[in-house]
C-alpha cells in the first residue's frame, strides 16, 4: 500500500473543523463580553448622569462663579446667582470658604446633609482651574493662564474711556467695511472696545488707510494701572538682584533704556486684562514661548524671571479687586451618594445563562457549518490523493455553487485535463518509438546482412544506410526543437529581413523537388517584399516545411505558389506581415483539418514516409511562428487543396530589440 493509503484523520486541534469551531466560540465570548462591557458602561453612565457628574455642567456652574470672583471684591450677594445655578442644573451648590465657613448654600433646608469632605473646586479668579474651565461650554479654547481674563481690577475703563473708544472703533469697523473689509467691534471684560475682522486673514487690515493704532494707545486708566504694575514687578525683580523692565500695553516688556527706539517685545506667559491687542481679554489666544536669547543681551533665564515677576505683580495688584478663594461643592439635591453599578446575584446569573447559550448556539451552528464545509474538501483530498497514487482521476461530485463548489468544478478540470495529458504522452511515446523503430530497424537489418555475407557494402549500400541515418537524425532534430519550444528555450536571433527574398530563397532550395515531381513551384511576391524582425534561418525552416508538405500532397502538374503581403491593421492590433503557402493538391477533409498542426499526425493513417513524414513538421512550424510572436492557420477544401497562413509581427514584441536597416539573408538551411 503506497504511502497517503488510510492515513489518519487529522486531529480536531489541527483540522479545519477545529480552527472554525474555536474562532467561532472566541467570537462569540468577545460578542457576549463586549454586550455585557456596554450594558454595565450604559448603566453606568446612566446613573453617573442622573448623580450630576456630569463634568460640562459642573464646569458652567464653576465658570459663572469664577466670573462672579472676577468681577466682585466680595462674596456678598453670590446667594442668587447659587440659587439660580442649582435650579438650572438641578444640583445642589453651595460655597464655603477655605475654613469651611458657609457663604452660600442651594440647600436652604437646616436639616439638609453635611457637604462632603472634599470639594468639587476651588473657585479663585486668580489661580483658574484649567481643566474644569476648559470644559465650559460658554468658554471653548479659553486660555491657558491661570489668572482669569474677566479679573481687569485697575485696568477696567471709566464711562467716558468707554464711550470714546466705542465712538473709535464703530468709525474704524465703518472705514473697513467701505474697504470691503467686514469687521465688528468687540468689547472685552474691561470695558475695551477692539476690532475683529470677519474671516480668517486679519492682516487684511494693515493694507488699508484705516489706522487702528489709536485704539492700541493705552487710557489714563490703564496708563496708572500699568505704571503700578510695573513698579510691582521692579521691585519683585529687585529682589532677584535684577533690572528693572518696562512693561508695553499688551504686557510684553523691553528694557527701560529703549525708550528711544524700537523694542523688541517679549511677551509674558498671561494676557494683560483690559488692553487691546493680544492682550486684550477677548483674545484668549495661548502666547509664544519667550525667546531663550533676546537681541539686548538678555537671556531666557532673565525672560523668565521676568515673566514670573510679572505674573506675581498682576496677582498682588488685583487681590483687592477679586473675592477671596472659596470652595466649591456640587452634590445631589438630596446630598445622598448612590453607590457604583453593582451586578446582584441575579443578574449576574441571568446574564451567565445569556452567554451560555449564545456560546451553545454558536457551537452547533459551527459544527453544522463545518462539517458542510469539509466535506467535499475531504473528497477532494481522496481524488487528488488517489491521483498520486496512479489511479484512474476521478471526478468529484458539485452540489453547490459558492467557493468549494467552484473549486470541485477546477479540480474536475485539472483532473480531465491531466487525463488529456497522459493519453498524448503515451500516445506521443508509442509514435516516437513506431517513428524511430523503422530507420533503426532498416539499419540494423542491413549491416547485419553485411555481417552474414549476404550484402556486399558497395556505395549503394553505404547510401541506404545514409539515407536511414540523415531520417533518423531529421526526426531527433525536430523532436529537439519541439521539446526547446515547449520548454520556452527556443533561441531566435532577430535582424532585419525582406519576406519576399526569403520566399525566393526557399522556393530555389525546393525547386528540384518539385521539379522531379513535376510540380510548379513560383513566388508571386515581388522582391524585396515587405520587412519584418525575425529569426531568418528559423523563418526558412518554417516555410519550407510548409513548401516540403506542399510538394508531397500535390499531384503531378499541379502548383504551389508562395505569397507574401502585409495587410492593413485591424481592430487596434499591430503591423503584420502574412507569408501563405498554398496549393492545389488533393486537400485535407474537414474533420482532420484541426489536427493538421498536432504532433506526430498524418492523414494517412498508414504512416506511409512516401505519402508523409514524421508528422513533426506542420507542429515545428506552429511552435515556431508562436516564438515569433505570430500563429499558424490553415485552410482546405477536400479535393481543392490547401493554403497555410503564417501571420507575423513587424517588430518585436516589448523588451526586444526593434528592426534596424533592412537587409537579405542568403544563409540557405536547405528543406
Amino acid at each position: 500500500m503506497r504511502e497517503g493509503r488510510g492515513r489518519a484523520r487529522l486531529p480536531l486541534r489541527r483540522s479545519l473543523l477545529g480552527r472554525l469551531l474555536a474562532v467561532s466560540v472566541l467570537v462569540a465570548v468577545c460578542s457576549v463580553a463586549a454586550t455585557a462591557w456596554i450594558a454595565v458602561q450604559t448603566t453606568s453612565g446612566a446613573i453617573k448622569q442622573e448623580q450630576g457628574q456630569n463634568l460640562t455642567a459642573d464646569a458652567r456652574i464653576y465658570d459663572t462663579l469664577l466670573g462672579y470672583a472676577a468681577r466682585n471684591p466680595t462674596w456678598d450677594g453670590v446667594e442668587a446667582t447659587v440659587r439660580e445655578l442649582a435650579r438650572e442644573s438641578g444640583r445642589r451648590v453651595a460655597l464655603t470658604t477655605r475654613s469651611r465657613q458657609p457663604l452660600a448654600d442651594s440647600a436652604a433646608d437646616p436639616g439638609a446633609p453635611a457637604l462632603p469632605p472634599e470639594a468639587s473646586a476651588v473657585v479663585d479668579p486668580l489661580s483658574v482651574d484649567t481643566v474644569l474651565a476648559a470644559r465650559s461650554t460658554d468658554r471653548q479654547g479659553a486660555t491657558a493662564d491661570r489668572i482669569d481674563p474677566r479679573a481687569v481690577g485697575p485696568f477696567r475703563l471709566s464711562g467716558a474711556e468707554r464711550t470714546a473708544l466705542r465712538r473709535t472703533a464703530d468709525g474704524k469697523v465703518e472705514c473697513l467695511n467701505r474697504a470691503g473689509i467686514a469687521s465688528d467691534v468687540v468689547v472685552g471684560p474691561s470695558g475695551r472696545p477692539r476690532v475683529q475682522v470677519v474671516g480668517n486673514d486679519p492682516e487684511r487690515a494693515l493694507g488699508t488707510r484705516c489706522d487702528l493704532a489709536a485704539l492700541e494707545e493705552p487710557t489714563r486708566s490703564e496708563r496708572k494701572a500699568l505704571d503700578a504694575l510695573t513698579e510691582l514687578a521692579d521691585a519683585c525683580l529687585e529682589r532677584q538682584g535684577r533690572g528693572g523692565v518696562r512693561l508695553n500695553n499688551d504686557l510684553s516688556w523691553g528694557d527701560p533704556a529703549e525708550e528711544a527706539g524700537p523694542v523688541e517685545p517679549r511677551p509674558v506667559a498671561s494676557e494683560a486684562p483690559g488692553l487691546s491687542g493680544p492682550g486684550d481679554p477677548g483674545d484668549a489666544r495661548p502666547k509664544e514661548a519667550v525667546p531663550s536669547v533676546v537681541p539686548d543681551g538678555r537671556t531666557g533665564e532673565d525672560d523668565r524671571a521676568i515673566a514670573s515677576c510679572v505674573g506675581t505683580a498682576r496677582s498682588e495688584q488685583l487681590s483687592s479687586y477679586v473675592a477671596s478663594p472659596a470652595l466649591l461643592f456640587i452634590g445631589d439635591e438630596g446630598g445622598a451618594t448612590l453607590p457604583g453599578f453593582d451586578l446582584s446575584p441575579a443578574n449576574t446569573a441571568r446574564i451567565a445563562g445569556a452567554a451560555a447559550l449564545v456560546l451553545a448556539l454558536t457551537v452547533g451552528a459551527s459544527v453544522l457549518a463545518g462539517a458542510r464545509l469539509v466535506r467535499p474538501l475531504h473528497a477532494l483530498t481522496g481524488a487528488a490523493q488517489r491521483m498520486r497514487d496512479g489511479e484512474q482521476p476521478a471526478s468529484v461530485p458539485v452540489s453547490t455553487d459558492d467557493e468549494v463548489g467552484r473549486l470541485a468544478t477546477a479540480f474536475n478540470d485539472m483532473s480531465a485535463h491531466r487525463a488529456r495529458l497522459e493519453e498524448q504522452r503515451k500516445a506521443m511515446v508509442s509514435d516516437v518509438a513506431h517513428e524511430l523503430r523503422t530507420p533503426l530497424s532498416n539499419i540494423r537489418g542491413w549491416l547485419e546482412a553485411a555481417q552474414d555475407g549476404l550484402a556486399d557494402p558497395d556505395p549503394a549500400f553505404v547510401d541506404s544506410l545514409l539515407e536511414e541515418a540523415v531520417q533518423l537524425q531529421h526526426i531527433i532534430d525536430d523532436l529537439q526543437d519541439l521539446a526547446e519550444a515547449d520548454a520556452g528555450a527556443l533561441r531566435l536571433r532577430r535582424e532585419p529581413v525582406r519576406a519576399g527574398e526569403l520566399l525566393s530563397q526557399v522556393a530555389a532550395a525546393h525547386q528540384a523537388r518539385a521539379e522531379h515531381a513535376n510540380v510548379t513551384l513560383a513566388v508571386t511576391t515581388a522582391t524585396p517584399g515587405p520587412a519584418l524582425l525575425a529569426d531568418p534561418v528559423r523563418l526558412r525552416q518554417a516555410v519550407g516545411n510548409l513548401v516540403s508538405n506542399a510538394v508531397r500532397h500535390t499531384g503531378e502538374g499541379g502548383r504551389v505558389t508562395l505569397r507574401a503581403y502585409a495587410p492593413e491593421p485591424a481592430g487596434g492590433g499591430g503591423a503584420a506581415v502574412v507569408v501563405e503557402v498554398a496549393d492545389t493538391g488533393s486537400g485535407i477533409p474537414a474533420e482532420d483539418l484541426p489536427h493538421v498542426f498536432d504532433r506526430f499526425w498524418r492523414a494517412e493513417k498508414s504512416r506511409n514516409r512516401r505519402t508523409g513524414g514524421s508528422g513533426l513538421g506542420l507542429a515545428i512550424v506552429r511552435k515556431l511562428a508562436e516564438a515569433h510572436g505570430g500563429t499558424a492557420e490553415a485552410t482546405s477544401t477536400e479535393g481543392g487543396g490547401s493554403t497555410f497562413t503564417l501571420r507575423l509581427p513587424v517588430s518585436a514584441r516589448p523588451g526586444q530589440e526593434e528592426p534596424g536597416p533592412v537587409r537579405s539573408s542568403s544563409t540557405d538551411p536547405g528543406p
